[in-house]
């Protein structure tokens, strides 16, 4: 009989897969620049040489980049699940905002619910200072910005899928996050013209979805995150008919 080996793993393959389950957990985002080398080797209670080791092993692996005499940074393609062409073709096809629409309904009802099961105090907080920050545009009525309602909302979803605690939604939103954001900010332009009581309604919206994560009601959570998607998605619709109607009206005035 005999026996293989066993062989020890190194120091730094530790400090490699702690800095790699980081960035698979969004705790290190991409583009974020890793604090100096002398802060975290303290961090990690090992010594620099380690660290250096660690951080080329994650270099090789494509997940970092070593900047010359700029430090080390999460890679971008971290944050990439879908390709920027794919993300153009996307924005430009026509039916692309239905079918985003759709997909959303399916993957932030998913969210809501695990986020309701799994948010810790810190999510909570960070939960309710985004929410915050959203209130705040609705709040300024006599300065409205569509950017900047976009980004608030579109985000205020990113923060519900880092609450998940799911890796695998976490990365799709945030491989999509610049899609989600055109997406909302799109829709809401729109919204606001047909229905007066839009802005109202979007913020009771989400701050019932909040209350639901925070109490824990997951399935109420996944329910109330449905609904809002449905609120757009028929809005919306009344959006394209009233177009249609418009559209229609020009061509028999031209005949």
């Amino acid at each position: 009989m005999s026996f293989v080996n066993i062989k020890q793993r190194s120091l730094s393959d530790g400090i490699a897969d702690q800095l790699e389950t980081m960035i698979l957990e969004g705790v290190l985002q991409a583009e974020e620049r890793l604090p100096a080398e002398r802060k975290l080797a303290e961090q990690f209670g090992v010594s620099r040489p380690s660290l250096r080791e660690a951080i080329q092993k994650l270099v090789a692996k494509g997940l970092l980049v070593s900047r010359q005499g700029g430090g080390n940074y999460v890679s971008k393609k971290v944050g990439t699940a879908f390709s920027d062409p794919l993300l153009g073709l996307l924005a430009g096809k026509e039916g692309a905002q239905k079918d985003l629409l759709e997909f959303r309904h399916t993957i932030e009802g998913a969210c809501a619910y695990y986020a309701a099961l799994r948010a810790n105090s810190s999510d909570h907080e960070r939960l309710a200072l985004a929410l915050a920050e959203l209130e705040a545009c609705y709040e300024d009525s006599e300065n409205i910005c569509r950017v900047k309602e976009g980004l608030a909302d579109a985000n205020f979803h990113l923060v519900i899928a880092e609450a998940s605690h799911n890796i695998m939604l976490l990365h799709t939103i945030r491989g999509l996050f610049d899609l989600l954001r055109g997406n909302v900010t799109s829709n809401i332009g729109g919204m606001f013209n047909q229905r007066s009581e839009t802005r109202d309604l979007l913020i009771k919206q989400h701050r019932a979805l909040y209350q639901a994560i925070k109490d824990g009601k997951a399935e109420e959570a996944r329910q109330l995150s449905n609904q809002h998607i449905e609120y757009v998605c028929k809005v919306l619709a009344e959006v394209d008919e009233e177009e249609s109607r418009l559209q229609r009206s020009k061509r028999r005035r031209i005949i």
